[in-house]
């Protein structure tokens, strides 16, 4: 059996997904997959094995050029190739207006959230087959339920394994332990302020870590940089393919994130991640795993450093217990 995953972005609900994929492999062995996926992301999907081909969409990209020729011609070419695979059945794992159109694009008969369940009930029109998925559970637990249901087997909710395998990576300047500072975030409301992230580098140096930070733009280099000379054996990563950052953070011993995607992708990795929420409720779609942690900061308050480090501490003394 064939079958097409429709989870274009964002990088948070693709790293969401994998446990889902993961149960399908081990539970319908018979099933191979692929996975249309916005070309930012492509990198991340490659990381789970069980994932054969991997289609690129450019969404946010077409939605620029509406009416130039060069966005009808990727679209056709996609439409083309899906339906070249001739598959027997797509997952809509995303439940929205946009994902179903890219669903339908397969030519195949498609599964997906049922009106009360999906984020946009728009999209139910362009399913074939729905299932009720209740909307107050986590994004992950919802997933793995619709991939039970679309593929007939009951996941063991029990246990959570993201399937994915940090690929190998030498980190040049580096040395035994590292902490990977994610510090970049979409939204400025959702960023812990720079001193933060100079305590938070001094205090997992004095526990005997290299910090290792990155940046994706200007403003984020700033920040990084301002890191590194306050704390000079801070290891700045330059802006680099999302692929090797991903390699970079599956490596580390310990991952500190803001609200942002990459800090779901150490939790998958399974990772001690301690994730700082500021802005936003981590509720239904915060990082999930043994040993990741989320603090969150309460009205007028701030979350520290000292109860950041204290935290990971916590989880990395759980992870040396359980032996991971």
């Amino acid at each position: 059996m064939k079958v097409l995953i429709v989870k274009t972005s964002s990088m948070g609900d693709v790293i969401h997904t994998f446990p889902a994929v993961e149960d399908a492999r081990l539970a319908r062995p018979d099933v191979s997959f692929d996975w249309c996926v916005e070309e930012a992301f492509a990198g991340i999907v490659a990381l789970h094995p069980a994932i054969d081909k991997i289609h690129t969409v450019a969404i946010r990209r077409w939605r620029k050029a509406l009416l130039d020729g060069g966005t009808w011609r990727e679209a056709t070419a996609l439409r083309r190739t899906l339906r070249g695979r001739r598959y027997d059945l797509v997952i809509d794992a995303q439940g929205l207006l946009k994902s179903a159109l890219v669903a339908r694009q397969a030519g195949a008969p498609i599964a997906g959230f049922d009106r009360s369940s999906a984020r946009e009930p728009s999209a139910t029109l362009f399913y074939d087959v729905t299932y009720a998925v209740p909307r107050d559970l986590h994004a992950i637990e919802r997933t793995r339920r619709l991939f039970g249901l679309a593929l007939g087997y009951r996941p063991d909710l029990s246990t959570l394994d993201s399937g994915i395998v940090p690929s190998p990576d030498n980190l040049a300047g580096t040395a035994g332990k590292t902490a990977f500072l994610l510090h970049g975030t979409s939204r400025e409301d959702k960023k812990w302020p720079v001193e933060d992230w100079i305590e938070t580098a001094r205090l997992v140096v004095d526990r005997g870590m290299t910090p290792v930070t990155t940046w994706s733009n200007e403003r984020e280099k700033a920040v990084a940089e301002a890191i590194a000379k306050a704390v000079p054996s801070t290891v700045v990563v330059p802006r680099s393919p999302l692929a090797d950052i991903a390699a970079i953070i599956g490596r580390s011993t310990l991952v500190i994130g803001a609200d942002t995607g990459l800090t779901h992708l150490a939790s998958a990795f399974g990772l001690p991640t301690v994730a700082v929420f500021l802005a936003t409720e981590p509720g239904l779609t915060g990082p999930r795993g043994q040993h990741a942690s989320t603090l969150l900061a309460a009205p007028g308050e701030r979350v520290t450093p000292a109860e950041v480090v204290a935290e990971a501490e916590r989880l990395l003394e759980r992870s040396r217990v359980n032996g991971d």
